[in-house]
């Protein structure tokens, strides 16, 4: 499913294939860091090129799971502190959420504590001014 999302981002001109990654095109209306290169080639099969998430995100599937929530500032994403957001991306929501039950694939071994913070970063990078520091807040109130 990824390889799939990739291979039609590179069609389209939206990434760009690089010896040493991916680069995403300045006509996909975001800046080309190595965060948002690495969320397009690990999150937006779910979440969205543009953070969007999945449509109906907050009605649950037939599984009982819920669909990938969007990463802007209309999802909740910026209601959760750096620590909650990183153990989440790099251990699964279960680890923080003991008995949840979620799609979302687990990235320790697959994205380094750099990359995972990268991600993160680039994320945050999107939020409006309030949505950051209300994250900022919720950060200092739970360190890493």
């Amino acid at each position: 499913m990824r390889s799939l999302l990739f291979a039609l981002l590179i069609i389209s001109g939206l990434v760009t294939a690089t010896g040493y990654g991916f680069l995403v095109s300045a006509r996909s209306g975001g800046t080309e860091t190595p965060g948002r290169a690495l969320y397009v080639t690990n999150c937006a099969g779910c979440h969205g090129v543009s953070l969007e998430g999945q449509p109906d995100w907050m009605k649950r599937l037939p599984s009982g799971r819920l669909p990938a929530p969007p990463h802007d500032e209309t999802g909740h994403t910026w209601h959760h502190s750096d620590k909650q957001l990183f153990t989440i991306v790099k251990s699964g929501l279960s680890s923080i959420a003991p008995g949840y039950e979620s799609d979302m694939p687990v990235f320790e071994g697959v994205l380094s504590d750099e990359q995972i913070t990268e991600v993160l970063d680039y994320i945050k990078s999107t939020w409006p001014d309030r949505a950051r520091a209300y994250q900022a807040d919720r950060s200092k109130a739970d360190p890493m």
